[in-house]
C-alpha cells in the first residue's frame, strides 16, 4: 500500500509565543496516510490536529524529524506539493459579496485551471453538493452548511491527489454534516482521493478507514475503527432512570464516582456508561441508590474507547465547588413561566425569518433550541436575549416585557456566547470586574462575585492570565463564570461546547446540571444532538416555523421508534420538508 503521507518521529515547537515561552505543540508524531483512504486525526482542543495538518500544507514545517508528503519531503519541496493538495481550513476563505459562481471562478483563477475545463468540472461540484439551485446567489446569504459545501466545492476546482480537511462540519447541522460525509465518499470513490480529515464528532471517525488519536501533541492510539472502538469491549453499559429524576442526574451520580466509572452520557432515555477494565457493577456504589433500574451490557462504540483513552492520558479534574447534587431528588418542573413567547415573529425584509412561534420555559428548566442551518433558532435565540428586536408577538423575560423594556429584563440574563466574546487582551479578573460593572454591581458585591465564581470554574491562581492566551476550556470557564457573576435568574449558551473537547463537555454539563437543580433557567442552542439529551424539553424549528416541540423522549418518538436523537432529528426535519414539498405541488 503506496504512503501518500508519512510522519517521521515529527516535532513542532513555537519559540516566539505571546506568552514568550517555548510551546510545543507536536511532539514524536509517527503515521502514514495511505493511499485511497480516510484516515482521521481525532482529539481535543489544541492536541496539534490543526498545526499538523498546515504542516503536510508546507505552511510551516517540522521543528525535527522527517514529514514526506507524496512522495516528497515537504521542506525542499513544498510548493510543488501544494500544487497536488486540496486544503479546507476551519475558516475557508470564501468571498461573501461574491456569488457561488464567482468563488468558483476565482478559486479557479488560482489555481490556474483552463476555461475550457471548468464547465464540466464545475457542474459536477456543483450538482454533488447540492447548490446547483444556488449558483447566483451570494456566498454571505447561504446557510452554515451551504456555505461548508461551498468551501469544499471551491477546494476540489481541481482534483487533488490529496484532500485535507480541518475540522469541515464543526458548527454545522447533522443533516449537513451527513450530506458533506456523501460527498467525501464519494469523492474516494470515484475520483480515488486519498483523505486526511480531523473531526470533533465520533460518529464521523467511525466513517473512516484509519483513526489516530492526538492529545497535547502526542499519539495516544492508532488503529482502524472497528480496533480502536474494541478496547471498550465488555465495557459498556446502558440503563433506564427512575421515574421523576432526569437523565443528566443520574449521570453525575455515575461520573462523580471516577473511581470506577470511566464516563457516561444520557442516551435514549437513560444513560449509557462504561466502566474501568477489572471493575464490576457491583462495585459501582451509584447504581445502588437506583434499585429498580437494571444495567444492561450494550455494543461499544469508538466514543467509549476514546474517552477511556483520554482519561488515561488526563487526571481528572477535582469536582468544583457550589455545583453539589442530590442524586435522588425528583425533578418538579416549576408552574413559575419565566420565558414567555406567544406568536412571535422576526422579518428582514420580505424575509421571514421566525414565523409565529410560541412556546414557555418554565423556572429551573433545561430548554434547548434546535435546528437545521438558517433554520431560525439563532434569530429566536437573540430576541430571547434581547440582542435582536422581534417585528411583532408577546415576548417576556423573567416577567418583563423584552419589546418595551429590554434594558430591564437583560439585568436577569447571563449569556455565554458560542464563540469566546470576552476582552482577550484583559487579564481574567479584568474580564471579570468590567461584566460585573456592566451588569450595574457595586465594587463590594463584584469582589464578593469574583472570589465565589473563580473558585467555583477552578481559575483560582490564573486571575492575571491574559484571556485570550487560555486554552479553549478555561476560555469557556471564563464565559461561564462572567456570565454568572451577577447571579442571573436565566442563563443563556449559544452553542457553549463548540470547539473544546470531550471531557470538558462532561465537565460542562456537570456544572449546568448543578445549576438547573438550583433554579437557574437554562437555554441553549446546539448542534451537538447528544446534548439534546440533557434537556427536560427542546423545539426543533425548520424554515422560521416550530416543527416539534417537547421532551426528548416525545420528539424521539416523534422521529421513530428506538432513534437516537440524531436520527430523530434528522427524520423529523425530512418528513416536514417533504410535507412541505407536497403542499406546495
Amino acid at each position: 500500500m503506496t504512503h501518500i503521507v508519512e510522519a517521521m518521529h515529527v516535532s513542532k515547537v513555537f519559540h516566539h509565543t505571546a506568552s514568550g515561552h517555548p510551546e510545543t505543540a507536536l511532539q514524536d508524531v509517527s503515521l502514514t496516510v495511505e493511499q485511497g483512504k480516510i484516515t482521521a486525526l481525532i482529539g481535543p482542543d489544541s492536541a496539534g490536529k490543526t498545526t499538523f495538518i498546515r504542516m503536510l500544507c508546507g505552511l510551516m514545517f517540522p521543528s525535527e524529524g522527517q514529514l514526506n508528503v507524496l512522495g516528497e519531503d515537504i521542506t525542499k519541496k513544498a510548493e510543488e506539493v501544494q500544487d497536488r493538495l486540496g486544503y479546507m481550513p476551519q475558516k475557508f476563505g470564501l468571498y461573501e459579496d461574491l456569488t457561488c459562481m464567482e468563488n468558483m471562478n476565482l478559486y479557479a483563477d488560482l489555481h490556474g485551471i483552463p476555461e475550457e475545463k471548468r464547465t464540466e468540472r464545475f457542474n459536477k461540484l456543483f450538482i454533488m453538493t447540492g447548490l446547483a439551485p444556488f449558483t447566483g446567489r451570494l456566498a454571505g446569504k447561504l446557510s452554515g452548511g451551504m456555505k461548508q459545501k461551498l468551501g469544499l466545492a471551491c477546494t476540489l476546482v481541481r482534483s487533488p491527489d490529496l484532500l485535507l480537511l480541518d475540522e469541515p462540519t464543526v458548527g454545522v447541522d447533522p443533516m449537513s454534516r451527513r450530506e458533506l460525509w456523501e460527498i467525501i465518499k464519494s469523492l474516494v470513490k470515484e475520483e480515488h482521493i486519498s483523505v486526511l480529515v480531523s473531526t470533533a464528532y465520533m460518529e464521523e471517525a467511525e466513517l473512516c478507514d484509519d483513526v489516530y488519536i492526538l492529545n497535547k501533541g502526542r499519539i495516544l492510539a492508532h488503529g482502524t475503527p472497528e480496533e480502536i472502538r474494541n478496547r471498550s469491549q465488555g465495557l459498556s453499559y446502558w440503563m433506564p432512570v427512575p421515574q421523576g429524576i432526569p437523565a443528566r442526574v443520574v449521570q453525575s451520580a455515575l461520573l462523580d464516582e471516577e473511581e470506577h466509572i470511566e464516563d457516561a452520557v444520557p442516551e435514549r432515555g437513560g444513560v449509557r456508561f462504561v466502566i474501568k477494565r477489572g471493575e464490576t457493577l457491583a462495585d459501582i456504589q451509584a447504581l445502588s441508590l437506583y434499585p429498580s433500574c437494571k444495567a444492561v451490557a450494550i455494543p461499544c462504540r469508538l466514543e467509549d474507547s476514546f474517552m477511556m483513552i483520554l482519561r488515561e492520558a488526563q487526571k481528572r479534574e477535582r469536582l468544583m465547588e457550589g455545583f453539589e447534587l442530590d442524586y435522588t431528588a425528583k425533578r418538579h418542573i416549576s408552574s413559575h413561566v419565566d420565558i414567555h413567547v406567544h406568536n412571535l415573529l422576526r422579518t428582514f425584509g420580505d424575509f421571514v425569518a421566525v414565523d409565529h412561534t410560541s412556546f414557555d420555559v418554565h423556572k429551573g428548566e433545561i430548554f434547548g433550541l434546535l435546528g437545521p442551518n438558517g433554520a431560525g433558532k439563532s434569530t429566536t435565540f437573540k430576541m430571547l436575549c434581547g440582542l435582536l428586536p422581534a417585528s411583532g408577538g408577546e415576548l417576556s423575560v423573567a416577567g418583563v416585557n423584552l419589546r418595551t423594556a429590554r434594558a430591564q429584563a437583560r439585568a436577569n440574563i447571563g449569556y455565554v456566547a458560542q464563540k469566546f466574546s470576552l476582552y482577550g487582551t484583559l487579564t481574567v479578573k479584568e474580564n471579570l470586574r468590567f461584566f460585573g460593572g456592566a451588569y450595574g454591581m457595586s465594587k463590594k458585591k463584584i469582589f464578593e462575585r469574583m472570589r465565589v465564581v473563580l473558585r467555583m470554574f477552578n481559575l483560582e491562581g490564573r486571575e492575571e492570565d491574559i484571556a485570550g492566551q487560555l486554552p479553549g476550556g478555561y476560555k469557556q470557564r471564563l464565559a461561564m463564570a462572567a456570565g454568572l457573576l451577577h447571579e442571573p435568574k436565566i442563563l443563556f449558551l449559544d452553542e457553549p461546547t463548540s470547539g473544546i473537547d470531550p471531557l470538558a463537555r462532561r465537565t460542562f454539563w456537570r456544572q449546568i446540571t448543578a445549576l438547573a437543580a438550583k433554579g437557574t433557567t437554562i437555554i441553549i442552542t446546539t448542534h451537538f444532538m447528544d446534548e439534546a439529551e440533557y434537556c427536560d424539553r427542546m423545539m426543533i424549528q425548520d424554515q422560521g416555523k416550530t416543527i416539534a416541540l417537547g421532551t426528548p423522549d416525545e420528539v424521539r418518538k416523534r422521529g421513530g421508534d428506538n432513534l437516537t436523537m440524531n436520527e430523530a432529528f434528522i427524520a423529523i426535519v425530512e418528513d416536514n420538508r417533504k410535507k412541505e414539498a407536497e403542499e406546495n405541488g
